[in-house]
């Protein structure tokens, strides 16, 4: 198994920054890419940014040029960057862990609220 717990989630104005984290603990040897998604209410879930163990990165079109995801292989952690943050980035945002020949891992999720 594999346990994820995000930190880093709040409330920022129109404009701000904030930085996520998620920490991997257990099994974490076969994960191979980690990442972020997030479900604001009456939506469904949609990936916000991946990257792999080789540094690959991938972004949802609507913060490709606003977050930026990175990741430290050593301690198990993946960050994720949020500038120029928006209302409609509100949601909760999953860490989630892709594993060789494993189901995807998730996160319980941290919130995140841009309101002036």
């Amino acid at each position: 198994q594999v346990q994820l717990v995000e930190s880093g989630g709040g409330l920022v104005q129109p404009g701000g920054s904030l930085r996520l984290s998620c920490a991997a603990s257990g099994r974490t040897l076969d994960i191979w890419r980690m990442g972020w998604s997030r479900q604001a209410p009456g939506k469904q879930r949609e990936m916000v940014a991946s990257v792999t163990n080789n540094g690959r990165t991938d972004y949802a079109g609507s913060v490709e040029d606003r977050f930026t995801i990175s990741r430290n292989l050593g301690a198990n952690t993946v960050y994720l960057q949020m500038n120029s943050l928006k209302p409609e980035d509100t949601a909760a945002y999953y860490c989630n862990a892709d594993r060789v020949s494993r189901p995807r891992a998730w996160g319980q999720g941290t919130q995140v609220t841009v309101s002036s």
